[in-house]
């Protein structure tokens, strides 16, 4: 698309290191379009005109994009999409990327979600729906361990339980019905088998019946070395996840993402957004762990790097209708995001710690902010659980992630935490 046809102003909503990454490529489109975000962060101020409006007031980031003239929204997390910011948007004449409430129910409810597989007879794990504790407790004792419980509804991330035991099983079922643990998220919940096997990220660009797959990455939910203790909402990612082989990649399209986005497209959800597709890679072929609604974090700050193609031009050809018989462009090499979060994460967490980055960065390094702030003296300091990204990219993974770790030790903060092993299970197979 001419750079002159794309929008001259951009509104990104969100304040994560997702947005931040999103907020950088818009900014080098060619079309050198306006880049405001809303609420933002530290980081994200330095480069777009940041608004204090946060993330789930629908109606002040739609007075917001009217007032700004904004010409394109592009929504980042998952809550406001499961508000309907997006259909708000697009009943006010604002085209948006990101999904209507009813597509975002995808990630908004698991349940929602299985069933559609279950319907289309799209390879997942087997499932049961439950919302009283003594039926669930009754169905686990049933099954073999390890096993997921999942809270239903949104937990940023943080909502699925892999119980090794029963005992820790029914201890994810008690205090996600009674204790409460996600609030009304987890009221309801999914208990399924647990797949075996290697995890890939696909971030697929979704438009009606028409879709483009994104470079392929691996995320790591775990918060320890060696993918030990609890889930977060992600500690690291790398691209390509060499694991999904051409082949293997062809199987996956072929049995899972187009059959994905035209089941959506079957059940009435007018699609546009980013299907991100959680798939194991079991011995009996690819299966679907889950569905999200919006570009994946940290995996979006490992693959935008990669694109060749402006992001700008494929998300507004998405918005617009006009998906049919795009082709991307993908840079040869390798990208690594570590994620640098404050020590307790994803429990409980200090925040207000003063963050110190180096003013020169090495050549392709980008810091990404997510949890960060200004505190009343401008320092910059903690202000979340994931704090920054650190992304580099190579020729290959060992240097990318060489680069990104020597990065992590310039930086400094009292509660710096992260995973040393990023990218480890590639590297290995090397």
């Amino acid at each position: 698309m001419n750079p002159a046809d794309l929008p001259r102003s951009i509104l990104v909503v969100g304040s994560g290191g997702r947005e931040h990454a999103l907020v950088q490529a818009f900014a080098a489109s060619p079309a050198r379009p306006r880049v405001l975000c809303a609420p933002g962060n530290a980081g994200i101020a330095a480069d777009a005109d940041c608004f204090p409006v946060k993330a789930d007031d629908v109606a002040g980031l739609v007075e917001l994009a009217l007032r700004e003239k904004a010409e394109f929204v592009v929504v980042g997390p998952e809550a406001p999409l499961s508000l309907g910011l997006a259909d708000r948007l697009a009943g006010a004449g604002i085209p948006v990327y990101g999904p209507s409430a009813k597509g975002a129910r995808l990630e908004a409810s698991k349940t929602f979600t299985k069933r559609l597989l279950i319907k289309h007879g799209i390879p997942t794990a087997d499932a049961a729906f439950f919302g009283e504790t003594a039926a669930a407790l009754d169905y686990l004792r049933s099954r073999r361990t390890p096993i997921v419980v999942k809270a239903d509804g949104l937990a940023a991330g943080k909502g699925v339980v892999v119980a090794k035991t029963l005992k820790e099983a029914e201890a994810a079922v008690k205090g996600m019905i009674e204790g409460g643990k996600f609030g009304t998220g987890g009221r309801q919940i999914l208990i399924e088998d647990c797949l075996e096997g290697e995890e890939t990220s696909i971030l697929v660009v979704v438009s009606g019946w028409e879709y483009v797959i994104l470079p392929t990455s691996q995320d790591h939910k775990r918060i320890g070395d060696g993918d030990k203790g609890p889930n977060t909402g992600g500690m690291g990612a790398y691209s390509p996840a060499e694991v999904v082989t051409p082949a293997l990649m062809e199987a996956i399209e072929r049995t899972i993402v187009r059959p994905s986005v035209a089941a959506i497209a079957s059940e009435g959800i007018d699609f546009c957004g980013t299907l991100f597709i959680g798939i194991m890679l079991t011995a009996q072929g690819p299966k679907v762990l889950e569905f999200n609604t919006r570009f994946g974090d940290p995996e979006t700050q490992a693959v935008l790097p990669r694109l060749a193609t402006d992001p700008l031009d494929l998300l507004w050809a998405a918005a617009k209708g006009a998906l049919g018989g795009y082709r991307i462009k993908v840079r040869p090499g390798y990208a690594i995001c570590v994620v640098l979060s404050a020590m307790g994460y994803p429990e409980y967490y200090p925040t207000g710690d003063a963050i110190e980055i180096p003013l020169v960065l090495p050549a392709d390094v980008a810091v990404l902010h997510a949890g960060t702030a200004r505190d009343a003296a401008g320092r910059l300091v903690t202000a979340g659980g994931r704090v920054l990204g650190v992304t580099a990219v190579a020729g290959s993974l060992a240097e990318a992630a060489a680069r990104a770790y020597r990065t992590c030790e310039s930086i400094h903060f009292a509660s710096k935490y992260y995973r040393r092993d990023i990218g480890a299970r590639q590297l290995r197979r090397v």
